[in-house]
């Protein structure tokens, strides 16, 4: 059987399970609710896929679903999108971030440890960013002293996604001064119930509380929980990141292609449909989300037969933000002034929920989530355009 025809047969297999298991009326469900009833629900839902074998199709073969190619795994996720599946939120960073880094990175051991709990559900926050070292991640101060078999840690983390939840912790620290930045930087694998963790919620503008701030207090983590080798945090963090790219941004565009109805509807609910101005904008935007998808397409098949280069995720990530933020804002002007009030909220919410206000709200984390646009931009002009690296400083010696 040819490859075409295969993929083929897998996204109507898809399409069909969806069509059945895709809980009912979900966004409705996860309006205004409490943190109790959003995790039932994303725990139901992530039982569901990993029991059909779709929530790991990346995972290697051997594990439920394992071993798909990336033309497969694209299959299932256009899929998803298509039939506005929940995302699973809560449950991201264990699958990608967590399980990338361990068979990437981590040893047989920490595998075979690890990877199960993932799969029966275990959830996991990433330890990166603190209140000073956000873009600039080699800043970060989180100390980590060897002691024995031990490492003390003491410091702080913000932005770390649903970490009020989460059961473990990829924590990246500081266990050198002497060198360069990048070079004193050390991975670990931290049990968030540790004595001495401690976490408080951000209360985010759209009334979720998303993120997290963690606080560690003579934090002990076994060296056994060590990734790769001390000072070689930096390397293994880049496999982190990395697993944000690529089929996440597949989906994510294609639930945004998805859900350029819910502009097409809100113009007919309030009677704009014919508004010239709108509809002009209505195509721009469309364009805008078919070249992100475009985009997305080309670097997957890049990475399909091995040509990716260094840049091409950058310019995937920062077309994509951009993308969503127009979107973003002409539904909230379709929706105008009373479209504004009070708007509700939605646990875990996508940016693409037709609810403009927290639509828009939540079309600036992309501005910064997976590394901050200005960063892209950087990468994008250094590292493909070999453009002179931007100065570590910069004086203004002009006039007027």
């Amino acid at each position: 059987m040819s490859s075409e025809n295969s993929t083929d047969l897998l996204r109507q297999e898809v399409r069909a399970w969806l069509q059945e298991n895709v809980p009912a009326g979900w966004r409705e469900a996860m309006t205004n609710v409490d943190q109790e009833l959003f995790f039932e629900a994303q725990r139901d839902w992530f039982k569901k896929l990993s029991a059909a074998g779709y929530a790991t199709p990346h995972w290697p073969e051997g594990w439920p679903g394992g071993g798909r190619s990336l033309a497969e795994q694209k299959v299932i996720y256009e899929e998803v999108a298509r039939a506005d599946a929940p995302r699973l939120i809560l449950y991201f960073v264990a699958l990608y971030h967590a399980a990338c880094t361990l068979m990437e990175c981590g040893s047989k051991e920490q595998q075979e440890k690890y990877l199960p709990g993932i799969l029966n559900g275990e959830i996991w926050c990433q330890g990166f960013s603190e209140p000073n070292a956000g873009s600039d991640l080699a800043s970060l101060k989180t100390k980590a002293e060897r002691r024995g078999d031990k490492y003390i840690i003491n410091g702080q983390k913000t932005w770390s996604t649903m970490a009020q939840y989460a059961d473990r912790c990829l924590l990246l620290c500081r266990t050198d001064n002497s060198g360069p930045p990048q070079a004193g930087l050390t991975y670990l694998l931290l049990d968030m119930k540790s004595p001495g963790v401690s976490v408080v919620p951000i209360h985010q503008i759209t009334g979720d509380d998303e993120f997290a701030e963690i606080f560690f207090d003579d934090v002990e983590v076994s060296v056994d929980d060590l990734v790769g080798e001390e000072g070689n945090g930096w390397a293994v963090a880049q496999a982190t990141l990395a697993s944000e790219r690529g089929l996440t941004l597949v989906e994510l565009s294609q639930r945004m292609r998805y859900s350029l109805s819910f502009l097409a509807e809100a113009m007919q609910a309030n009677g704009t449909s014919e508004d010239p101005v709108l509809r002009r904008e209505l195509g721009n935007v469309i364009a805008r989300v078919d070249g992100a998808c475009a985009l997305a397409d080309q670097y997957l098949l890049k990475r399909i037969s091995h040509q990716e280069q260094v840049g091409d995720a950058s310019l995937v990530k920062l077309y994509y933000a951009q993308a969503l933020r127009a979107y973003t804002t002409l539904g909230r002007k379709i929706a105008g002034l009373d479209g504004m009030f009070d708007p509700g909220f939605m646990r875990g919410a996508t940016q693409e929920t037709g609810n403009w206000p927290l639509d828009f709200m939540n079309s600036y984390n992309w501005s910064i989530a997976g590394g901050s646009n200005e960063i892209q931009r950087n990468i994008i002009s250094e590292r493909m355009l070999k453009m002179p690296r931007e100065p570590k400083s910069w004086k203004w010696e002009g006039g007027r």
